[in-house]
């Protein structure tokens, strides 16, 4: 075997070199290519991420201002519910003055018999247990049951719901009965149990507007003493206080002798 030279190992080791050299250059070209396109990966999950970001930041901005402008509904609806409270308040005891003017004047001339005061006789409390009543306030008027009417069918049908806790299919009969025969003795007696029936359910804020609708519309009905405590606590039971109190007042003012009014006292004490 001939002994390699240097020359002989120089002429082979420069095409290995080279070759060498050709490899690491390919690698270097593949890894560019590479590392190109993680930057471009990255530049586009970075425009959209700011984009998303821009978006969820739109939806915050949006939120927020949906948000002030429920609270600023809101703040009205309650400014406005205190204001006409306080309103009708007024209303309620001119009603009442004028009522006792005119017995006094009918008792003068002798025009007519005298009308007993609307405060007497009071309406007794029905005792059926208010699911919503605590222990403190269990000796307050509950929810009671319509009194069966003879010859009302409207007004019986909406009582036997009622009775059964379907206080939604219970006012569109009451209410049918309104709508037809407005002029009814059970007319207010159908106004009182719709309003019921939405305390029954919680949704005070309705309760507030058909106790308001007894109270305003039917001045000699025996459900008045009972609509003006009813209201009085579904203020109380929204939180308001100050509409509850002037309520209880009202109570106490108009019907002193009631027993909602004893109840009333207790209330405001």
């Amino acid at each position: 075997m001939i002994p390699m030279t240097v020359k002989t190992r120089f002429l082979v080791t420069i095409p290995m070199i080279l070759l060498s050299a050709c490899a690491s250059q390919k690698d270097i070209v593949v890894v560019k290519d590479d590392l190109q396109q993680l930057k471009n990966q990255s530049e586009t999950i970075r425009s959209q991420s700011a984009g998303s970001y821009s978006d969820l930041q739109k939806m915050r901005d949006q939120m927020g201002a949906l948000k002030g402008k429920l609270g600023e509904i809101e703040y009205r609806n309650h400014q406005q519910m205190s204001r006409l409270a306080m309103e009708d308040s007024l209303l309620v005891h001119k009603a009442d003055e004028l009522e006792t003017r005119l017995q006094n004047i009918e008792r003068y001339l002798g025009i007519s018999v005298p009308k007993q005061p609307v405060a007497l006789p009071a309406p007794e409390p029905k005792a059926v247990a208010d699911s919503s009543a605590t222990p403190a306030a269990a000796a307050e008027p509950s929810l009671s049951a319509p009194p069966a009417a003879g010859g009302s069918t409207l007004f019986n049908e909406g009582a036997q719901l009622f009775s059964n806790g379907r206080y939604a299919p219970a006012r569109e009969k009451f209410s049918v009965l309104l709508k037809e025969s407005p002029q009814s003795e059970l007319a207010d007696d159908a106004q009182f149990f719709i309003a019921e029936s939405w305390f029954a359910e919680k949704v005070y804020d309705k309760a507030i507007l058909d106790y308001q609708v007894v109270i305003a519309k039917y001045t000699k009905s025996n459900k008045r003493p009972a609509a003006l405590f009813k209201q009085a606590r579904a203020f109380e039971l929204l939180g308001d206080g100050a509409n509850a109190k002037t309520r209880y007042r009202d109570l106490v003012n108009v019907y002193p002798k009631s027993p909602e009014a004893d109840l009333a006292r207790k209330k405001m004490n």
